[in-house]
């Protein structure tokens, strides 16, 4: 790579792939340079493949109006679910946990999906988080229960406690998974029966 001698543009071409994806979630220099040089070694058409694949997801994905995850309809396919019961909405950090909990088949309510966790230090504040949009959806009344899915990070314990504060007062019933859960996991990379115990044995906040 770059950085010893003269910088041939192959070089930099190579240090512009790996900075961008050393942008990604859990991915460190190392990790990102092999994934570099993964990408390197496939055909032409791959290359272009993948390219395409981000590019037309960014392009055609938005937030569903009503719960947040990432949709190509103005309202996703669980919002407009019919056997889904609207009594109970399921809070997460982020479309991953949705997905992990929707994997583990042991809810049928709805979801509000965050985009994110309370974190000062990362400049993470409750104005760049679905939290308005989340108390705008339970001002019908139609919500008897809000189940607080988020980590159990330090993060994740914050957001839970801030958002019970603001929408206990309505008389909602406000619960939060049980931490069967390991702390400091993340919801994502859980199995399925480890997600349905922890809904199943919630607690009241």
């Amino acid at each position: 790579m770059a950085g010893y001698g003269g910088s041939s543009e192959s070089d930099k071409a190579l240090d512009r792939l790996v900075r961008e994806l050393k942008r990604l979630p859990g991915i460190g220099t190392k990790s990102a340079t092999r994934l570099a040089y993964f990408i390197l070694r496939q055909s032409e058409e791959y290359a272009v493949s993948l390219s395409q694949s981000i590019l037309a997801a960014r392009q055609r994905l938005n937030m569903c109006s009503v719960c947040s995850n990432f949709s190509e309809a103005p309202v996703c396919a669980l919002c407009l679910n019919p056997q889904r019961t609207d009594e109970i909405l399921c809070v997460v950090e982020s479309p991953a946990d949705l997905e992990a909990f929707e994997k583990s088949g042991k809810f049928q309510g709805r979801y509000h999906v965050l985009h994110g966790a309370l974190s000062p230090l990362d400049g993470m504040d409750e104005g760049k988080l679905r939290i308005q949009q989340l108390q705008q959806r339970l001002k019908s009344g139609v919500v008897k229960e809000v189940v607080l899915a988020t980590n159990p990070t330090v993060e994740g314990d914050t957001t839970a406690l801030y958002i019970a504060r603001l929408i206990k007062y309505n008389g909602t019933k406000v619960t939060r998974i049980a931490h069967g859960i390991p702390v400091g996991g993340e919801i994502e990379y859980l199995d399925g029966a480890t997600l349905g115990k922890a809904l199943q044995n919630r607690v009241i906040l």
